[in-house]
């Protein structure tokens, strides 16, 4: 009769052992019974990178890769980007339900009035040098946070930690458009409590010379929509550090900052970049076949960027939604010339079976990097448009984990490859290598 177990014989001692399955996997703690003596550390699972072991149980953000399917608490992305707004799926994944109608307006409202900073912020961020990198600057900012609001070490009171989570996301659009200011050596804009989250950010991002800034509806919306796709995405580099350094019990700036940090890698928050330094390298579409080519062979070490993901396996669902956007941010802005390229450079991708057989198809950052430029913004700004609304997902996994009972400081073990005990060599004793 079926069970819920998985039989393990050991075949250096001949001993079986019975290890219980939950939700298709085993703690891997059970593996320690299995030994070979009796001061046998006991059997471990080796894992770099986490590609086969969860860290926790989530009820926040689902992905089937192999389907193309993200859902945030079970909602379809497609239908969250078309239906609803940022703030909405950010009180969404906070929550686990989307809001009524006073509740969203009680979240707005709380959001809103949170988004000053104090004004030693910008005394603060007036020390990095003229060309500091604004993710450099983001993450030092929100880390100083902690300095400002003592009470969010008290992680375990859950009306201190929704202080924190709200003051997080209001204040993160600020010290964005904050740290794109200094380094373009502007003047800081103050918020405008009349605008909406987004037009917001980028009126303290454009605004020069004038008491207001009117943001273009279809620019507003469609950065809204980027946030929207943009604000969980499982168990990623980013997220997991939020998680591993919250773990400490540590408050919530110092935990968003270690996410800021993890995505500010280039293989992370950066991939859109080098979507764009790809497309520019190609140049027009008539070289396209040649790149191909490179690609394929692995001459020169061609990569094509912007294809393939770590969990999906096909189509990136939000790469649809961001694909559809492109075209009406670009009646605005006027069409990227890099655009027939890319739209070329996919149609051929997902026509060669090198590609197809290997499931490489668009991600996210295939478009968004397009999107981002004509909008105006600079490359350096690109993580930080990422961070931004991540911040939600960051405080939404934050504050499971804290929640979690099963959840404690987190201390992977490791494989010791070294050398054995030896003993110490005076000065005088030791030969040169």
């Amino acid at each position: 009769m079926p069970k819920d177990t998985l039989t393990i014989t050991d075949n250096r001692t001949g001993k079986t052992y019975e290890v219980p399955i939950e939700n298709g996997c085993i703690r891997t703690h059970a593996l320690r019974q299995i030994k070979v003596g009796d001061d046998d550390f006991g059997l471990m699972g080796y894992d770099p990178a986490f590609l086969n072991t969860a860290n926790c149980r989530s009820a926040i953000t689902f992905i089937d890769g192999d389907k193309g399917i993200l859902e945030y608490r079970g909602y379809p992305i497609e239908q969250l980007a078309e239906k609803s707004s940022f703030l909405e799926v950010a009180y969404l994944l906070l929550n686990g339900e989307l809001p009524t109608p006073k509740e969203l307006e009680k979240f707005i409202h709380l959001v809103t009035h949170h988004t000053y900073v104090h004004e030693n912020i910008k005394t603060f961020m007036d020390g990095f040098r003229y060309d500091a990198h604004p993710m450099s600057m983001l993450a030092s900012t929100v880390a100083a946070l902690s300095g400002f609001y003592p009470d969010a070490k008290h992680t375990k009171d859950e009306h201190h930690r929704r202080i924190q989570i709200t003051r997080l996301i209001a204040k993160m659009p600020t010290l964005a458009a904050f740290s794109y200011r200094h380094s373009m050596g502007l003047p800081y804009i103050y918020p405008d409590n009349d605008l909406s989250y987004v037009a917001n950010f980028l009126a303290m991002i454009r605004r020069i010379g004038t008491a207001t800034y009117k943001v273009h509806p279809t620019l507003e919306r469609a950065l809204d929509l980027l946030f929207i796709l943009h604000a969980d995405h499982e168990q990623n580099c980013s997220t997991t550090s939020v998680r591993t350094v919250g773990s400490s019990e540590v408050d919530p700036y110092s935990a968003v900052s270690a996410g800021i940090g993890a995505l500010y890698g280039p293989l992370h928050g950066g991939a859109n970049e080098a979507v764009l330094r790809m497309l520019r390298e190609i140049g027009h579409v008539s070289k396209i076949p040649d790149f191909i080519k490179a690609v394929k062979s692995g001459e020169g070490e061609k990569k094509l960027m912007g294809f393939g993901h770590r969990v999906y396996k096909s189509y990136d669902p939000r790469a649809k939604v961001i694909k559809r956007v492109a075209d009406e941010v670009f009646e605005v802005t006027g069409k990227n010339p890099l655009l027939d390229i890319a739209v070329e450079l996919e149609r051929i991708a997902l026509q060669d079976e090198y590609f197809v057989k290997r499931k490489l198809y668009p991600n996210v950052d295939f478009y968004s990097g397009l999107i981002y430029e004509a909008m105006g913004f600079p490359v350096e700004m690109f993580p930080v448009l990422f961070a931004i609304p991540r911040t939600v997902g960051w405080c939404a996994q934050w504050e499971e984990m804290v929640k979690d009972p099963e959840q404690k400081i987190a201390r992977p073990r490791q494989i010791y490859v070294g050398a054995q005990r030896r003993d110490y060599v005076p000065m005088d004793k030791r030969a040169a290598k």
